[in-house]
C-alpha cells in the first residue's frame, strides 16, 4: 500500500477544493465549490470513513476491560456503495477467539470462532445502496443477534458465553480492517470497504475516545454516487497478466470506460512497464483526451460525459471511439510488436491515472472500467493511492437542484 505523509495529504486535499473554482460554472463537464457542500448539518456527528486504503489495515483500534463493560451491545450507522469489506472485527485472542461482521454481495456476514463454534452465515438486505443503515450486534445468554434498520434478521444460538467469563479480560474492536490475515478468515474476502460509520457505541461506551486520525483523503461529509474517484495526483496500477487477456486471431484488445466527472490535466491510463510506463497513453487536457504512443503525435477527442469511451487496440493500429466520433491511431510495426507483446510480459502493466512523477491536476470519475467487457475491481489492483474513492464519488447536483442546506 502506498502511504502518503501529511504534506502530500494537504496537497491534493487543496487541490480538490481549489479545482472547482477554476472550472466555468456554466459548463456541465466541471463542477463549483457549491456542488460539494457538506450534506451533514454542524449538530450532526461525524462521520469517519472505513478504509485505510488498499489492505486489511483498520482505521481504529479499540481496547475494551472486559470486567468493566455494563453493556454487551454495540451499534452504529453505516452506508456505503462498496458490495465486499469489513465493517469491524473483535476478538480476545487471535487465534481461537474472534468475530468479524462484513459485506459480501452487499449483504452483511457475520464470521466467528471460539470454543463454542465455528460458523459463516449471511443474511438480510442488501446495505450498499448508498443509504444510511442503522445496524446493531448483541450478545445475549448464549446467542448472538443481529439487527438492520430495528429488524432482528440474524439470531445465533449457543455461539457465546458471557464476556466477563471469557479466559482473556481484554477485548479489541477494529474498524474496516482485521486484526490477522486475510487468509485466517474462514472465508476470505477482500477487506478494504469504501463506506462511512456513525453515531457509533461500542460495549456501551462511545468511539470517539478511541478514534483514530484519518490518514485518507476520502470524505464522508458530500452528498456521493456511485463510481470510481481519483483525486488529483493518484493513480493504481494492474498486472496485465492479471486482467482478461487479449483475443487472437484476429488480436484485439478493449478497453471502456464512461466518466462522470473529469477536470485537469493529466494522465487517464497508460499501457507499459514500471520503467516505461506510456508506450500507449490517453490524458485528459481542455476537456479532451488525448491518445498518443511514446513521443510520437497524438489525437484528440472531444470528452462528453456519460458516454462510454472505448479504446480498441488491433494489428491495425488504435481506435479511439465515444459514440459517433472516431479516431484511428495507425502505429508503425515497430512500435506495434512490443505493444502487443506487453501481454506476454511479466512487468506488462495497466497505469490508471497519474505516473510516476507526473505533476497532474486530472481528478476524474468513473462509472466503471471494463477490460475485454470484465468489469475491473480496484480493491484487487496490484497497488494504488490510498486516496482513490473505489466505490463512491462526489455527487453533482442537476441545475434544478437546491444546493441550500
Amino acid at each position: 500500500m502506498e502511504s502518503r505523509g501529511p504534506l502530500v495529504t494537504s496537497h491534493l486535499l487543496l487541490l480538490l477544493v481549489l479545482l472547482p473554482l477554476l472550472l466555468p460554472s456554466h459548463t456541465h463537464q466541471g463542477w463549483t465549490l457549491e456542488h460539494l457542500l457538506p450534506t451533514q448539518r454542524a449538530q450532526d456527528p461525524p462521520a469517519r470513513h472505513l478504509s485505510s486504503g488498499l489492505g486489511q489495515e483498520p482505521v481504529a483500534v479499540m481496547t475494551f476491560d472486559l470486567s468493566k463493560i455494563n453493556k454487551t451491545s454495540s451499534s452504529f450507522e453505516f452506508r456505503t456503495w462498496d458490495p465486499e469489506g469489513v465493517i469491524f472485527h473483535g476478538d480476545t485472542n487471535a487465534k481461537d477467539d474472534w468475530f468479524m461482521l462484513g459485506l459480501r454481495d452487499g449483504k452483511p456476514e457475520i464470521q466467528l470462532l471460539n470454543s463454542l463454534a465455528q460458523l459463516t452465515v449471511g443474511a438480510g438486505p442488501r446495505l450498499d445502496d448508498g443509504k444510511w443503515h442503522q445496524v446493531k450486534v448483541k450478545i445475549e445468554g448464549d446467542s448472538v443477534l443481529l439487527w438492520v434498520n430495528g429488524e432482528e434478521i440474524l439470531r445465533l444460538r449457543q455461539v457465546s458465553g458471557p464476556l466477563d467469563s471469557k479466559p482473556q479480560s481484554i477485548m479489541r474492536i477494529a474498524l474496516g480492517g482485521l486484526l490477522f490475515p486475510t487468509s485466517n478468515l474462514r472465508l476470505p474476502l477482500v477487506p478494504a470497504l469504501d463506506g462511512c460509520l456513525r453515531r457509533d457505541t461500542w460495549l456501551g461506551q462511545q468511539a470517539q475516545s478511541s478514534s483514530f486520525p484519518s490518514t485518507t483523503f476520502r470524505s464522508c461529509d458530500v452528498e456521493l454516487q456511485p463510481g470510481l474517484f481519483f483525486p488529483p495526483g493518484t493513480h493504481a496500477e494492474f498486472i496485465l497478466q492479471d486482467i482478461p487477456q487479449p483475443h487472437i486471431e484476429p488480436l484485439a484488445f478493449s478497453l471502456d470506460l464512461e466518466f462522470k466527472l473529469a477536470a485537469g490535466s493529466g494522465h487517464l491510463l497508460a499501457l507499459g512497464e514500471p520503467e516505461t510506463p506510456s508506450w500507449l497513453s490517453l490524458h485528459l487536457q481542455d476537456q479532451k483526451v488525448v491518445l498518443s504512443s511514446g513521443a510520437g503525435p497524438g489525437l484528440a477527442l472531444p470528452l462528453v460525459l456519460g458516454i462510454p469511451l472505448q479504446l480498441k487496440l488491433s494489428m491495425s493500429g488504435v481506435v479511439l471511439s465515444q459514440g459517433q466520433k472516431t479516431e484511428v491511431l495507425v502505429l508503425p510495426p515497430l512500435s506495434l510488436g512490443p505493444l502487443l507483446n506487453l501481454w506476454t510480459q511479466p512487468q506488462g502493466r495497466l497505469f490508471l491515472g497519474a505516473l510516476p512523477g507526473e505533476d497532474s491536476s486530472a481528478s476524474f470519475c468513473l462509472d466503471g472500467l471494463w477490460a475485454q467487457g470484465q468489469k475491473l475491481d480496484m480493491d484487487r489492483a496490484l497497488n494504488r493511492s490510498q486516496d482513490i474513492w473505489t466505490h463512491s464519488c462526489p455527487q453533482i447536483p442537476s441545475n434544478g437542484t437546491d444546493n441550500s442546506h
